[in-house]
């Protein structure tokens, strides 16, 4: 009489105990809607005068108080720093939503992350110089908008003061200081960048700007890529803070800096026993608490620690550990969109991401499992971000509006715009409609743009 085969049995064990391991990422309906009405609590908070200074979401004050006409006209720089990256870019505008641009791009050296502050800043001047130099730059009279990728605190258009450094930076000497005066004095140091004035606003910000250029219902801004936040324009009568800055326009660009939202334990609820290490083991525990929910920068550990449950509950790879398993970060985000992009039941690139995890012999079921695995974050990503619009599209309040996304999660991963919009029409009232547009050139073209219009204003 045969042996029976058990194989079949064996896999599909392993898949449920995979599937039971993800089950805490999929989150309910109800659930959603809850972090919709706790980001709406958050948001009152951060615009409230007494209730601001506690606010986990802090809602800061952009000073960018219209958004582009669309007729802004001549040749304006910006300087874009986002993560690994650093952009300057030129960008010629010459008006009925025509533009012509050029740009560079810079990696910034690990060490400079956590360098001084004098050679940290040196370091953005020279990426200036070399690209003035590169475009024949030298004789124009340039202003400069400031893409800083970074909570900040701004007084004014000109000054913005760095609150806490976060995906990875850490260079002493910037916090609580005006990143736009530390920047003038590196130029000023070099001696020949013929920049006359600065700006500075946020990278979210800047999306919201370049989209709006083009369309003149975006009133939110979203940016989901290594890091993660939020802006939106909101009524001046509504930001308490605002009343201490004497006249002002109706309405203000709002920059959420909605990482941070559940810093103060409100998602303690939802969050897992992963997002708990992944907090943890950063470089800033207790910070950017939903910001490691849902950005680029954390979504390949929050699946790397998962896939280490699942081999530690024999499910996956024979329940072997190897030692590149063990390594954070070993797993990127990166490597989880290329294995969604795969047709299901392809499986070379899932075995290339596992061997360079130190597998070598993994079975279909091995990959159909990280496979799961990745859906099951990317998509509570999506549906996490759409949570927060949600509440923002209902705060504004216009029958219609555009939401200006950017970011390389946005971007590059397989369905995630479709995840997005998909949870938004659940949650968002049916009288208010809205369309999601990608930002052009994003944050940086926004830049460009808000020098443009903040010139024009003053002539």
């Amino acid at each position: 009489m045969p042996k029976p085969d058990y194989t079949q049995y064996i896999i599909e064990a392993n898949r449920r105990i995979v599937k039971d391991i993800c089950k805490p990422f999929i989150l309910s309906d109800d659930t959603y809607k809850r972090i919709k009405d706790l980001f709406l609590v958050d948001i009152k908070k951060g615009l409230g005068k007494y209730t601001h200074k506690k606010a986990s979401v802090k809602c800061y004050m952009t000073f960018v108080e219209k958004l582009p006409s669309g007729c802004e006209h001549g040749k304006f720089l910006a300087l874009e720093l986002s993560g690994d990256d650093c952009r300057v870019l030129c960008v010629n505008l010459q008006g009925d939503d025509d533009f012509k641009i050029e740009w560079q791009h810079f990696d910034v050296p690990p060490e400079i992350k956590v360098d001084t502050a004098k050679h940290f800043f040196n370091f953005l001047a020279k990426c200036l110089s070399d690209f003035i130099v590169k475009y024949d730059l030298q004789y124009e009279e340039l202003n400069l908008g400031f893409t800083f990728a970074f909570p900040l605190k701004q007084t004014s258009i000109n000054k913005g003061i760095l609150v806490k450094w976060t995906k990875g930076y850490n260079v002493p000497g910037v916090v609580g200081n005006d990143v736009i005066a530390l920047l003038q004095e590196a130029i000023e140091r070099r001696g020949d960048l013929p920049i006359n004035n600065i700006i500075i606003l946020n990278n979210t910000t800047g999306t919201l700007i370049s989209c709006a250029w083009k369309h003149r219902e975006a009133k939110i801004g979203v940016l989901i890529s290594g890091g993660f936040n939020m802006c939106y324009l909101e009524k001046s009568k509504h930001i308490q803070l605002f009343k201490n800055f004497g006249n002002y326009c109706p309405t203000m660009v709002i920059n959420c800096e909605a990482g941070a939202f559940g810093n103060d334990g409100v998602l303690d609820f939802m969050r897992t026993s992963v997002d708990f290490t992944v907090n943890k083991n950063s470089m800033h525990p207790g910070q950017q608490v939903y910001e490691k929910m849902v950005a680029g920068l954390y979504l390949g550990e929050i699946a790397r620690l998962t896939l280490l449950d699942c081999i530690n509950a024999g499910a996956m790879l024979k329940g072997i550990v190897s030692k590149e398993i063990l390594t954070p970060m070993v797993f990127r985000t990166h490597d989880m969109l290329q294995i969604e992009l795969q047709e299901p039941g392809h499986y070379e690139t899932t075995r290339k991401v596992f061997g360079k995890m130190g597998y070598r012999d993994t079975t279909s079921g091995d990959c159909e499992n990280l496979r799961h695995i990745c859906t099951a974050i990317s998509t509570r990503s999506a549906n996490m971000v759409a949570a927060c619009l949600a509440c923002l599209v209902e705060r504004v309040g216009d029958p219609y509006l555009i939401i200006g996304a950017d970011g390389s999660v946005y971007r590059s991963y397989p369905n995630y715009p479709s995840l997005l919009r998909n949870r938004l029409k659940k949650l968002v009232r049916p009288d208010f409609k809205f369309d999601v547009v990608q930002a052009e050139d994003g944050a940086g073209q926004g830049a460009a743009l808000l020098a443009a219009s903040t010139k024009r204003k003053k002539k």
